[in-house]
């Protein structure tokens, strides 16, 4: 039995869209950042940090999302490059290398959406921090533009956890000048397991605007 807690739009969504890749069966249980579930005494015992995703497999309990991903492609044998592939050493790299351009997106959606009041928001971090996921975006853009996926054999799951990091991206970031991956998402998008995790991401509570733009001074 596999239960994933999950909230819309939220890091969560790698895991599900993952989980859809790999024909997996598994429940949904939704949360969300706006309510105290995440802080509640029950959910902490699942995932200290109180974030999501949370996943449940069988009495095991896993709460990192990259480490979520990693060891779903371990254990199911799919989706990764097992230990000796040649492209081993690529594919852990773009799997970590997500979190960087998570950090970035983090501190963005923390400035844009999670500070409300606009004394509390610094114009100056949020246009840093979009200029430093442009950057990382446009390291993915420069491979891609060598192949259809990260990856010269095919799609893994580094183009999940890369690329939910690009749908994120393309709110903050204009990908006017990264063609290639344009390109990419709307090959993510033509998935049959992307179509699926999207039905069941749920309703959109954190990113209501299909771009944030940082305020000039």
């Amino acid at each position: 039995m596999i239960r994933l807690h999950h909230v819309p739009q939220a890091r969560s969504f790698r895991v599900l869209w993952l989980l859809e890749e790999l024909g997996e069966t598994f429940e949904i249980v939704p949360h969300s950042f706006f309510d105290k579930s995440l802080r509640s005494p029950d959910y902490l015992a699942l995932s200290p940090a109180g974030r999501v995703p949370a996943l449940e497999v069988d009495g095991q309990i896993l709460f990192e999302s990259g480490a979520i991903l990693e060891w779903l492609c371990e254990t199911r044998g799919r989706l990764w490059r097992a230990p000796g592939d040649a492209e081993r050493v690529e594919w852990l790299e773009w799997l970590h290398f997500a979190e960087t351009a998570g950090q970035h997106l983090a501190n963005l959606t923390q400035h844009h959406i999670a500070l409300r009041e606009d004394w509390m928001r610094s114009p100056t971090v949020m246009r840093l921090e979009a200029k430093r996921l442009e950057k990382v975006l446009q390291v993915a853009d420069r491979v891609l533009a060598r192949h259809d996926w990260l990856l010269p054999s095919g799609f893994s799951a580094a183009d999940v956890a890369m690329g939910f990091s690009a749908l994120l991206g393309r709110r903050f970031v204009r990908f006017d000048g990264m063609p290639a991956l344009a390109s990419w998402l709307e090959r993510i998008a033509e998935r049959p397991a992307f179509r699926r995790a999207m039905a069941r991401d749920g309703a959109a509570e954190i990113y209501t605007q299909d771009f944030y733009e940082a305020p000039d001074v």
